[in-house]
């Protein structure tokens, strides 16, 4: 499995998930930058995304939904807040109404992508640093960090797949 470590610091409000890859640092930012790769790891394998926008700018936004093994749809949505291709990545992320509306209560949660060569690979890491305790918890209990994991598993796959793209 490529997650080397995760980490939960209630202390810093954050969770942080490493993980390596056998791919080069540019060939790995491309899982984040089209939208169709990205919507093949996004999420827990049982609960595969579909990105109806992704507006990779500075700026932009995207907007998907999960769909799970019953059909249930789980919608979520991002703010790009700056992008330094093929190195770091940073974005709002948050759950979204049916309508695709941010839904306020849930608050907001601040990602930070880094890529470095490792190894002959890639080094990724992804911080999620939340605005409280109690959102962090929450989110948390939802099993994000077991569907962190289990959405990063799925990514060697794809690398492996485009390994000439």
């Amino acid at each position: 499995m490529t997650v080397i470590s995760s980490v939960k610091n209630l202390e810093a409000l954050s969770l942080s998930i490493v993980t390596e890859f056998d791919a080069g640092v540019e060939r790995v930012w491309q899982i984040w930058e089209d939208p169709r790769q990205l919507e093949r790891w996004w999420g827990p394998p049982t609960w595969p995304a579909t990105f109806e926008k992704h507006d990779f700018v500075p700026g932009g936004a995207a907007s998907y939904f999960m769909t799970g093994p019953d059909g249930e749809k789980a919608r979520g949505w991002w703010r790009f807040v700056a992008i330094d291709s093929p190195r770091r990545l940073e974005f709002d992320d948050g759950f979204a109404d049916e309508n695709g509306e941010p839904v306020a209560d849930m608050g907001t949660i601040h990602g930070v992508v880094t890529l470095e060569p490792a190894d002959g690979g890639t080094r990724m890491t992804v911080l999620s640093t939340f605005e409280s305790e109690e959102q962090m918890e929450k989110v948390v209990a939802m099993g994000m960090e077991e569907g962190m994991k289990g959405a990063l598993g799925q990514v060697d796959a794809i690398l492996a797949e485009h390994a000439t793209a």
